[in-house]
């Protein structure tokens, strides 16, 4: 990893953007590509955050069912959305190519089904995928045909989606941050944001050196904390878990996922895994609310792993890696301007999704910025976001009380 100066003087700029993870370093090449000049400030390393550590699962969608939100934008708005779903996939898929990005992009996605019911619902989004003109390949896998997915018997079938697929996540954000330095933008690490003084230009406070901007872009997420009050109780910070075995022998990694998907669960504490380039099982999930980690994540995963793939019993783990997702209360992404300060922009709360839709959102953020509206920005924040209830002491507490209240329904069926 390169490493990048840290803010020493002030400086000038037309967008400052804090955060250096997906949405942050897209927006801003969104933002170069339209002739803006940016200044990117991270708090320590380019995608030290959910961007660098994820399972690395590029899955279409925007996360949540859609349609309940028809009632905000119509049912035109939804359509939007679930095209934006779909094309946010291909938008990463484009960058990596146009720029060459080696990120072992792979396609091939499958949702696996838990139960009988939720395999029988995979029949009705197959059919609403033809309907929105989904043109990569899906495939119906029944529970006795799993085995040329994945070698386990606790599935009860599968929908394949060769338009969604896997990749390495640290090497895309990093590749990433090249593209934007060669367009001109300005990175700092290692440069936390002190304060914010809003105004017609605003005004972003480091130890270092201050930037001084007509635009200010919050892409900070789960790691928001209470740099601007009016956002950070809209976003929940969720540790998410993965464990990486040690590399597999050829034919057993080809046995256990025979077509290098990457792999999805319905469970409410999902599992999601895949083999990395070096044949690696990577396993993750275990979504965790408390604010608590666990002192060992091996030790808490492994038996998670080995309900899945018990021919696994003696294999090695070599690695074990936690971070914050933020979650938002109606798990749709948040994304528009401050109505108090109309030059400070946002994007937060991908809830799972972030791959696919930290990109789309950038690009959203760049059309509005560049030209002062975006419509697919108007349709994205019109939908609104409750503040997560019990303050800044209550919040992760009362959420994990709830999420056992369904994961208790899912046990008991």
């Amino acid at each position: 990893m390169p490493e990048r100066p840290v803010l020493g003087s002030d400086l000038v700029a037309d967008v400052c953007v804090i955060g250096g993870g997906f949405t942050g370093v897209n927006t801003a090449i969104e933002l170069a590509q339209r002739g803006l000049s940016v200044v990117l400030l991270e708090a320590r390393r380019i995608g030290w955050g959910a961007s660098g550590r994820n399972g690395g699962q590029l899955i279409r969608g925007i996360g949540h069912d859609v349609s309940g939100f028809a009632r905000y934008v119509g049912a035109d708005g939804v359509r939007y959305m679930e095209r934006a779903g779909i094309e946010s996939v291909e938008l990463v898929g484009e960058r990596i190519r146009q720029h060459g990005i080696d990120c072992d992009l792979r396609w091939g996605f499958c949702e696996l089904a838990n139960t009988a019911a939720q395999f029988a619902a995979f029949r009705d989004e197959q059919a609403h995928l033809q309907q929105l003109g989904y043109g990569p390949q899906t495939h119906l896998v029944g529970p006795h045909e799993m085995a040329q997915v994945v070698a386990s018997n606790v599935y009860a079938g599968g929908l394949i989606d060769m338009g969604s697929g896997h990749l390495h996540p640290l090497n895309l954000v990093l590749g990433e941050a090249q593209v934007a330095e060669a367009l001109g933008v300005r990175i700092f690490e290692q440069s936390p944001v002190l304060q914010l003084i809003h105004g017609d230009t605003v005004q972003v406070r480091c130890a270092g050196g201050n930037v001084r901007a007509d635009q200010l872009v919050l892409a900070c997420n789960a790691h928001l904390e209470e740099l601007e009050p009016q956002l950070s109780g809209k976003v929940l910070p969720a540790g998410s878990y993965i464990i990486a075995t040690e590399p597999l022998a050829p034919d057993l990694a080809q046995r256990l996922i025979p077509q290098n998907l990457a792999l999805c669960d319905q469970k409410v504490g999902l599992d999601y895994y895949r083999l990395s380039a070096d044949r690696r099982l990577l396993f993750g999930g275990a979504c965790h609310y408390s604010g608590r980690d666990p002192a060992d994540i091996a030790s808490y995963m492994r038996p998670k792993m080995l309900k899945v793939f018990p021919q696994l019993a003696e294999t090695r783990i070599d690695f074990q890696w936690g971070g914050k997702i933020g979650i938002s209360a109606n798990r749709f992404p948040q994304v528009g301007r401050l109505s108090q300060h109309p030059n400070v922009f946002y994007a937060q709360g991908y809830s799972g999704h972030g791959l696919n839709v930290t990109h789309w959102c950038a690009r959203l953020l760049g059309e509005a910025i560049h030209a002062g509206h975006s419509q697919g920005l108007d349709v994205f924040s019109a939908v609104p976001h409750m503040t997560f209830p019990g303050g800044k002491a209550l919040r992760s507490p009362l959420l994990a009380l709830g999420m056992f209240w369904y994961r208790l329904r899912e046990m008991l069926g």
